[in-house]
């Protein structure tokens, strides 16, 4: 049997929001693991579902850039939010998005590439940067959208700087409308996908693990009404149709007016510019999601130093 510690209880507990006896029971019931004790406590209907965004625990920024049909963001992770504030940081994140408009969305490859005015590439500029400001960095993802014909558009959120911030947007709408209208319309999309936190463009993009990982808590939650296993499948797809409305862009509920799906937001627009627009991807970064940091237990620390 796996130790249940009380770090695992805390952190279950923060991704449920279910009290601290339940916790314990469901890890108990799980032999300490943490994602099967957030379902078991679904299924008992003690928790909400769990969200992929994972905690946001890494300090740094998210640069956007854009230029008409591409547009590219990058996460550059440091210790402290103190160095996020520097300006060489910022000069060194903001530049290497725009490097990145321009190539692919490989980091590695990114980091080979030459760094502007240096006489060195992006991987090398980096280990300078830490140098000189004395703090570990990195260059932790990237990634570009592109259309043939039409606009990426972008938006930051929590923004310190112009393009740069603590969550950062990209949207591709595809059309040959004009460009100010899908503009205007890319970035209300991306401010909602800001807020809303899709995971799939659309239905059949949807994770087959997640997908199905729903699907058994959502059965087992209804076989427990005692009703037979015909009426049940039909609950579960009724279920899934809700489930897609909170993971798929396209099906999520817009932010910006609270009545029209996505979908029919994009429809409306193509009516307006008489022409055809179609929502062909989205990238979100949340700065330091799915990255662990170290906790610091205050109260050892205040305990070693009063012993010292």
């Amino acid at each position: 049997m796996a130790e249940i510690t009380a770090s695992l209880v805390k952190e279950l507990r923060e991704k449920t929001g279910a009290g601290m006896m339940d916790c314990k029971k469901a890890l108990a019931e799980t032999n300490g693991n943490l994602e099967d004790a957030v379902d078991w406590l679904r299924k008992k209907g003690l928790a909400a579902a769990a969200k992929k965004a994972g905690r946001v625990a890494s300090e740094g920024l998210v640069a956007v850039a854009t230029a008409g049909t591409a547009g590219a963001v990058v996460e550059v992770n440091s210790e402290t939010d103190f160095v996020a504030r520097n300006d060489k940081f910022q000069g060194f994140a903001a530049k290497v998005a725009e490097m990145a408009l321009q190539g692919s969305d490989d980091v590695e490859a990114l980091k080979q590439v030459a760094y502007p005015g240096a006489g060195r590439n992006v991987g090398e500029e980096l280990t300078s940067l830490i140098a000189t400001i004395g703090e570990n960095m990195s260059l932790r993802r990237s990634a570009r959208l592109s259309v043939g014909s039409g606009v990426v558009a972008a938006y930051v959120h929590s923004a310190i700087a112009p393009n740069l911030g603590k969550i950062g947007v990209l949207v591709a709408l595809e059309s040959t409308g004009d460009k100010a209208k899908l503009e205007a319309l890319g970035k209300q999309i991306a401010m909602h996908v800001a807020a809303a936190r899709p995971e799939a463009l659309t239905i059949e993009q949807v994770d087959a693990s997640a997908l199905e990982r729903e699907r058994n808590v959502l059965a087992d939650q209804a076989r427990a009404s005692g009703k037979p296993e015909e009426i049940i499948a039909k609950m579960v797809e009724g279920r899934l149709r809700k489930y897609y409305e909170e993971v798929v862009l396209l099906e999520q509920t817009y932010v910006i007016d609270g009545e029209r799906k996505i979908s029919k937001v994009v429809q409306d627009a193509a009516k307006d510019m008489g022409a055809p627009v179609q929502l062909t991807g989205f990238v979100r970064f949340a700065l330091g999601e799915g990255i662990e940091k170290e906790q610091a237990d205050f109260a050892a620390e205040v305990a070693a130093a009063r012993g010292a």
